[in-house]
């Protein structure tokens, strides 16, 4: 590789890195509690907060991680982004107006309020258990860029790990004095200097062809890498009209109405108006974003003649370290970083916030306005950051893009989260325990799901039984995991008496 990263390069890397974390602390100077350290007082606009949101779910996984999407193949993962779309107007005008009834900090607050303390302490787990996997290859995801840069000068033995602890440091300080104030408002300066990035990358790609990219789309039409739109109806693709509508619809659902690293933003604007602004707005963000990120796949294709590479993953961020111009590369490489931070920062806070809030809180009595509790919660993100970071080191790349690696970790939990909420919200019998049994079946189902092709290898016997499975493409997770939960749930719901009158009530 021939890499043009130069010392301009890297005094731009640098100041960037450094004054983005300094902004970050100085944003978290006045921070007075723990709710401020967590919902930023309730007083972030909603414009940022959808910036912020597009930033932590898409940042360096888009950057780095779509593109190959559309070098592999064509344009059809913008099915799965409709259905994004589709699943944030059902949550903002479902769950998300339940959330603001009241001073909730964690999602999970609202099944307490429904069920009971105990699956309240269950789901948070669960999130937990999902966030730390699925950031964990995030953190490894963002270290490839870092990899590329600094591969001619240290012993490839070392290079993934030193990459991540680089990443890593950088992050513990930024999070540990930022608090969510910070990461919403490095999260709207991250978003634009990424975006100006790959703005940059479709104008020297168009330069880097002949004929520019009249040239480059007329060879992709010919090759059928224009194609947005499969009708195909079975479970077995992933990036189908309806494993996207039906499927990306229900992701969606879950990651902005059951996950804590996307509530606890919405739950930082000032009123339930703006906090719907902020999550349907970013929907359609997202599918802009998108675009822009799988059509620089289509013009990496034609640049690099359809070579083929060791990791999909490696494609772009390798045309950056290339091709880029001194400066411009080091601000791109920047902006995957600042936007990595920015996404790893805010798996931390909410982390830190569902475990100080669901289990620290509960157990000790304490409340969360003590000032000692802002202390506890600043521990936690410490301990999260450890967590992380190692779960990063002991990844192992693949050729699947890390992209998919990391929504189908997280998609085998989504669906019994989402239909703990569900449950909730549409089966008024249901009680604690109907709850927790239904997410843990739930859950246990799509880990066998998920896991199916692994368990047949293991397991030759098995292997009739479990091929059908295996064969099940991630975007449809969510909704069999969704619906095996409910189905459990209502069912137990018919092992006890119905619940009295008052008491449903009582709880809403």
């Amino acid at each position: 590789m021939t890499s043009t990263f130069t010392l301009l390069d890297a005094a731009v890397l640098l100041a960037y890195l450094v004054g983005t974390t300094a902004l970050g602390m100085w944003l978290g100077r006045d921070q007075k509690d723990a709710r401020d350290y967590f919902v930023a007082d309730r007083a972030i606009p909603w414009w940022a907060i959808l910036f912020s949101v597009v930033a932590t779910e898409t940042s360096a996984l888009t950057f780095i991680s779509i593109p190959g999407l559309a070098y592999l193949a064509d344009l059809s993962f913008l099915q799965v982004a409709l259905g994004y779309l589709v699943g944030r107007i059902v949550i903002a005008f479902t769950l998300l107006p339940r959330y603001y009834q009241g001073e909730l900090v964690t999602a999970y607050a609202l099944l307490q309020r429904r069920f009971g303390v105990a699956t309240r302490r269950f789901a948070s787990i669960i999130f937990m258990v999902t966030r730390a996997f699925g950031d964990s290859v995030r953190v490894f995801a963002t270290a490839i860029p870092i990899a590329l840069i600094i591969g001619p000068v240290i012993d490839p033995a070392y290079l993934t790990p030193v990459s991540i602890l680089i990443l890593g440091a950088f992050t513990i300080v930024y999070t540990y004095h930022g608090g969510m104030r910070a990461v919403v408002w490095t999260d709207v300066l991250q978003t634009f200097v990424y975006l100006f990035g790959g703005i940059a990358a479709l104008w020297l790609i168009g330069r880097g062809v002949d004929g520019g990219w009249s040239a480059i789309f007329s060879d992709a039409g010919a090759r059928g890498k224009l194609n947005v739109i499969d009708t195909y109806t079975g479970v077995d693709r992933a990036h189908t009209l309806w494993a996207g509508l039906i499927g990306g619809a229900f992701l969606s659902m879950a990651s902005h109405g059951a996950d804590q690293l996307i509530v606890q933003r919405l739950l930082a604007s000032s009123s339930l108006r703006d906090a719907r602004r902020s999550l349907i707005g970013s929907g359609i963000a997202v599918i802009l974003q998108f675009s822009l990120f799988l059509i620089i796949g289509i013009g990496l294709f034609a640049y690099y003649e359809g070579r083929t590479f060791a990791r999909p993953d490696e494609i772009f961020p390798r045309f950056i370290v290339e091709v880029m111009p001194p400066g411009l590369t080091g601000l791109v490489i920047a902006a995957i970083l600042a936007a990595a931070m920015s996404t790893v920062s805010g798996a931390l806070n909410s982390l830190s916030a569902a475990t100080t809030h669901d289990i620290y809180l509960p157990l000790t009595g304490r409340r969360a306005d003590d000032p000692g509790v802002l202390r506890i919660g600043k521990i936690f993100t410490l301990v999260w950051a450890v967590i992380l970071v190692g779960g990063a080191l002991m990844y192992r790349a693949q050729g699947t893009p890390v992209v998919v690696v990391a929504l189908s970790v997280a998609s085998f939990t989504y669906g019994g989260l989402l239909g703990g909420f569900f449950l909730g919200m549409l089966w008024r019998r249901a009680i604690q325990r109907d709850a927790i049994l239904g997410m843990a079946v739930g859950i246990a189902a799509m880990t066998a799901v998920v896991f199916a092709r692994p368990l047949s290898a293991a397991y030759p016997g098995m292997a009739d039984t479990l091929a059908p499975l295996g064969r099940i493409a991630w975007p449809w997770y969510v909704l069999i995991g969704t619906t095996i939960t409910m189905i459990v749930g209502i069912l137990s719901s018919y092992t006890h008496p119905a619940p009295s009158r008052e008491t449903i009530e009582a709880r809403g």
